[in-house]
């Protein structure tokens, strides 16, 4: 008997909260493989996007105070954000 494999599910990306303030979209998420958190924050302005990986812990800090983590470890902002 052949056994047949599952195709691994793509990660799932869900968004957890979002905000805007002044030109300013700040947007939470926490992807399941690998579990990890993303703050993205994107300025209307200037039309600059930057996403930063930020512990679990401080997700709501930095959800809050986003320019606080600016230097945390950049993330590949995904297609069409």
């Amino acid at each position: 008997m052949e056994r047949r494999r599952e195709p691994l599910s793509s990660p799932t990306r869900r968004e957890l909260s979002r905000r805007s303030s002044g030109g300013l979209e700040v947007v939470l998420y926490w992807c399941d493989r690998p579990s990890a958190v993303t703050l993205s924050v994107s300025d209307a302005g200037t039309g600059e996007i930057f996403e930063v990986e930020v512990p679990g812990a401080d997700a709501l800090d930095a959800f809050h105070h986003p320019f606080a983590y600016l230097n945390g470890p950049r993330v590949p902002v995904p297609a069409g954000a």
